[in-house]
């Protein structure tokens, strides 16, 4: 994984929230390893049997079981036990939910500045 590590251009955070992937009429509860502004990497599900040429919804469920952060993304890796997802859309209340979680996680305000920066740029 460190090709992918040397590439990042968006720090990652270590979160562990339940969080289900959707394609379709299908969903596969998953096990968030970790989430960044511009995706996420969670452990390969044991049912998986996705379709990798179509998009996926990620739903994060916060703390409190409302609040939700909801991603469309895209298969980029997949190893024997992680697949890694690329955010392709993020609404505006999921960004909000996003950056306070990030923000709270990064000791580096300035860091986290670049970050939204980059993304805004990108």
């Amino acid at each position: 994984m460190s090709g992918h590590d040397e590439r990042r251009r968006f720090q990652r955070i270590y979160f562990d929230a339940p969080t289900d992937l959707r394609q379709g009429d299908r969903s596969w509860p998953v096990q968030l390893l970790d989430v960044s502004l511009k995706g996420l990497l969670v452990q390969r599900p044991v049912q998986w049997d996705a379709d990798m040429t179509q998009d996926f919804d990620a739903v994060i469920h916060l703390n409190d079981k409302t609040t939700q952060v909801r991603m469309q993304v895209e298969l980029r890796h997949e190893e024997p036990d992680r697949l890694g997802f690329a955010c392709l859309f993020i609404d505006i209340d999921s960004i909000s939910h996003l950056h306070r979680l990030v923000e709270l996680n990064v000791a580096d305000s300035t860091e986290m500045m670049r970050e939204l920066r980059q993304l805004i740029e990108d």
